[in-house]
């Protein structure tokens, strides 16, 4: 026989059923049963490189992006060192201005409207660096207004550009101003025009994280000023045999002189903008530079010479010459430097700043940029084109005074 149960009958144990688990049926889910998922909240700021980076890229620098909301302060230090950064207009992003110091633990902390990030770690330790070897003028040097600053590698450079992003010039007086590639592993800025008499110039060379070739990072930054004199342009000219020195503008000397004799190329002195590179005395001068080291070659000399300022790479100086006096704003005589009494050789050489100006006229034979500092030799237009950027150099911060 079967039960027939009523249905009305079962209707209590259902519910009671249902109801002995009280206000939380959570609980009585059985163990692994999956519940509501909890939706995932994106951050409101995020660091690049990520927290706990072990090797990051010093090149690529720091970025903080907000990702809801703006940003309302960022810090970044490196080693105890601040990092400096810039924020966009809109304050959704912040970027370090410079690259890393290698091998450096970097921490970061940013706040912003919406939330707030910190992150922690280290740039890479690079298995080859460069750095900078010297530097032209040195370090508080005063000096001419025709001064080049030169920049020395210890290396070729291959990213010529990455390098010379990093080199900041910062001046009293901004003027316009340009580096150029004289070779793989030099950079020389120069102004467009000269300096300005009293104008302090400052390299920041933040070249510490810069990439300059696969695998080369630079080893640390770089720092140097020097300030600049009084503008003294003196005009040789060599058809007239005369020298005149101009300071601030104004003539203060003008002396008879001898310049090279011509005949040939080698006793041509160089017509164009010369700068004064260095001074001795005395300074022994001989033949060795035209390959004339025989003494029986009539050709042969060796000559101590009395207060001697060095114009070119090629030899080329004003110096004291008291045998050629009876000559000097008559003829020229002399190898291809400019000879001067003792007198006015003794009063320029201690006037001269490296630096200064001397402005040759008259003959055939002009200097060429890479004799010495002859850069002013180039115009302007094409001294920028032998930048790697192709462009005059960005406009900074002024020195100090």
């Amino acid at each position: 026989m079967r039960l027939i149960v009523p249905l009305a009958a079962l209707v209590p144990a259902v519910l009671a059923s249902a109801a002995c688990g009280g206000d939380d049926p959570v609980r009585e889910r059985p163990a692994g049963a999956a519940g509501p998922a909890t939706p995932s909240v994106p951050p409101a700021i995020t660091v690049t490189p990520a927290d706990g980076t072990a090797a990051a890229r010093p090149d690529r620098g720091i970025v903080v992006t907000a990702l809801r909301g703006t940003l309302t302060r960022v810090a970044a230090r490196a080693g105890g060192r601040p990092v400096p950064g810039r924020l966009s207009a809109d304050r959704r992003v912040w970027r370090s201005r410079w690259t890393l110091r290698p091998g450096a633990v970097h921490a970061v902390a940013a706040t912003g409207t919406a939330g707030s990030a910190t992150a922690r770690f280290t740039t890479l330790r690079p298995a080859q660096t460069f750095r900078i070897a010297d530097v032209t003028p040195l370090p508080g040097e005063t000096v001419g207004v025709g001064m080049p600053l030169i920049v020395t590698f210890d290396r070729p450079i291959a990213d010529r550009a990455a390098v010379e992003r990093a080199l900041e010039v910062r001046m009293s007086r901004r003027v316009a101003g340009a580096w150029r590639w004289s070779d793989a592993r030099q950079a020389v800025f120069r102004p467009r025009r000269y300096w300005p008499a009293g104008q302090r110039v400052t390299l920041l060379a933040h070249t510490a994280g810069v990439r300059s070739a696969p695998g080369v990072f630079g080893a640390a930054d770089h720092v140097a000023g020097f300030r600049v004199g009084p503008s003294r342009i003196s005009v040789v000219d060599v058809r007239r045999h005369r020298m005149t020195v101009r300071v601030n503008g104004r003539p203060v000397r003008s002396a008879g002189i001898s310049a090279g004799k011509g005949g040939t190329r080698a006793y041509t002195t160089t017509s164009g903008v010369h700068l004064t590179m260095a001074k001795g005395d005395p300074v022994i001068m001989t033949s060795d530079w035209m390959g004339v080291t025989d003494r029986r070659d009539p050709r042969y000399y060796r000559k101590e010479v009395r207060h001697a300022v060095q114009i070119s790479a090629s030899g080329e100086y004003v110096h004291a010459a008291p045998w050629s006096v009876a000559q000097q704003g008559r003829a020229n005589v002399s190898h291809g430097c400019v000879n001067a009494s003792p007198e006015f050789a003794r009063w320029f050489y201690d006037q001269t700043l490296r630096g200064d100006v001397v402005l040759i006229t008259g003959t055939d034979r002009p200097l060429e940029w890479n004799n010495g500092w002859g850069h002013w030799q180039i115009p302007w237009t094409r001294w920028v084109m032998g930048s790697a950027l192709r462009k005059p150099a960005a406009a900074t911060e002024r020195a100090r005074t």
